[in-house]
């Protein structure tokens, strides 16, 4: 099992940015592929990013490409999503998500994921 705690969320201007990390519990923190998923006020949870268990492989959902980039250190049990140029549409709880047998493209879906956690809240200002 694994436990994750969000942290970096805030209130910024539309345009600035965030840094969002995620810190897991237990120590095979490797073995997990990571997603992060936003959920906006009145709507569904929706994928933004998703980092491979090395770190090599990263997968963004089409509206935040080129503005979010998602990182892992393994040694410190920690995932990261730089966010810049943030929209007001991006406002939302950010929450981070971990599997160990999410195989392909599955990692875009918030189903295939049984740890998640608690959330940060992140909102751009206009």
């Amino acid at each position: 099992q694994v436990q994750l705690v969000e942290s970096g969320g805030g209130l910024v201007q539309a345009g600035g940015s965030l840094r969002l990390s995620c810190a897991a519990s237990g120590r095979t923190f490797s073995s997990y592929r990571m997603g992060w998923f936003r959920q906006a006020p009145g709507k569904e949870r929706e994928f933004v990013a998703g980092i491979s268990r090395s770190g090599r492989a990263t997968y963004y959902a089409d509206s935040v490409k080129g503005r979010v980039n998602i990182s892992r250190d393994n040694a410190k049990n920690t995932v990261y999503l730089q966010m810049n140029s943030l929209k007001t549409e991006g406002t939302g709880i950010y929450y981070c998500a971990a599997d160990s047998s999410l195989t392909g493209d599955g990692i875009r879906r918030g189903s295939g994921y049984d740890y998640w956690g608690q959330g940060t809240q992140g909102t751009a200002s206009s």
